[in-house]
């Protein structure tokens, strides 16, 4: 038994899908003192994304989000355009970790088939197992004119993001990807151990409950590689912010697919690489 790509996933297992979180002992020492004590740490478990029981990748995520997660990975690697393309969606816990077996609908597994790429990857790489050095930089969309912003709301969306993180505020180790409208504030947040898969996750999140990237900013909590921008462009996200810096090869590609490309976003300010027509800046006069 599947469902629709429209509605809830089944989950079918040989046991339970784990918690994103488990409790583990430690001993600390810290101002010369030992303690003994459980700490709650992020789980990290293999993930296998099939499409019509054709095992495409592999990639260490935690176990949250799953539906989010099948939808943006999906979305950022081109199989699909659009939700409905994913006819039937079943996450399903194996002794090993989980598989995310997807159903495509015949087009998209036609032009799957014929691309025959295999990824294989742990969560820190977005690009491990290609089998190609050409691969590596695929022509991305164009992204929409999107909205402009103060500098102020700016910094007020990147505020947003540290009170809506729980697993991080449980675990201190994991990554946050946002979406922030001037109308709704902070309207979606995902996390994960990998930053590569909280993106893919806002991204199937976005894609289910039908919001624009046009109409808002993509948050980052983690430096932004070429392929978060990458991610970014197939989502159609033209504006993207991040609290570290880009790579070169990300600050080129943001420039070549239109993403206002925003990186060192902290308290004091940030940095505009690319695109920066869509920030609204207002120099603040020196007084000597």
């Amino acid at each position: 038994m599947s469902v629709s790509g429209a509605g809830e996933p089944k989950y079918d297992s040989a046991g339970p899908v784990p918690p994103a979180a488990a409790a583990m002992s430690r001993t600390v020492w810290r101002g010369g003192a030992v303690s003994r004590s459980a700490r709650s740490i992020p789980e990290e478990v293999p993930i296998a994304l099939t499409y019509n029981r054709v095992t495409h990748a592999v990639m260490l995520a935690t176990p949250a989000d799953l539906e989010d997660f099948a939808y943006g990975f999906s979305l950022s690697e081109a199989v699909i355009s659009a939700p409905a393309e994913i006819e039937a969606l079943e996450i399903v816990a194996v002794p090993d970790g989980i598989e995310l077996r997807m159903e495509l609908a015949q087009p998209r597994l036609d032009a799957l088939t014929r691309r025959q790429r295999y990824l294989a990857g742990p969560s820190g790489c977005g690009l491990c197992g290609l089998d190609s050095l050409a691969a590596t930089m695929r022509t991305v969309p164009r992204v929409p004119d999107g909205l402009r912003l103060g500098a102020e709301l700016v910094q007020h969306a990147m505020r947003s993001l540290a009170p809506a993180q729980p697993l991080n505020d449980l675990t201190r180790a994991v990554h946050a990807a946002a979406f922030w409208t001037p109308d709704q504030g902070l309207a979606l947040l995902r996390e994960d151990v990998g930053r590569h898969n909280a993106l893919d996750k806002l991204s199937g999140a976005m894609l289910r409950h039908g919001l624009s990237p046009a109409a808002g900013v993509v948050l980052l909590t983690s430096r932004v590689s070429v392929e978060m921008v990458q991610k970014a462009a197939f989502l159609g996200a033209p504006i993207l912010v991040a609290v570290s810096a880009p790579t070169a090869l990300a600050v080129r590609v943001a420039d070549a697919a239109g993403i206002t490309l925003v990186g060192i976003a902290r308290q004091d300010g940030f940095e505009v690489f690319t695109h920066p027509d869509r920030i609204l800046l207002q120099a603040v006069p020196h007084v000597a």
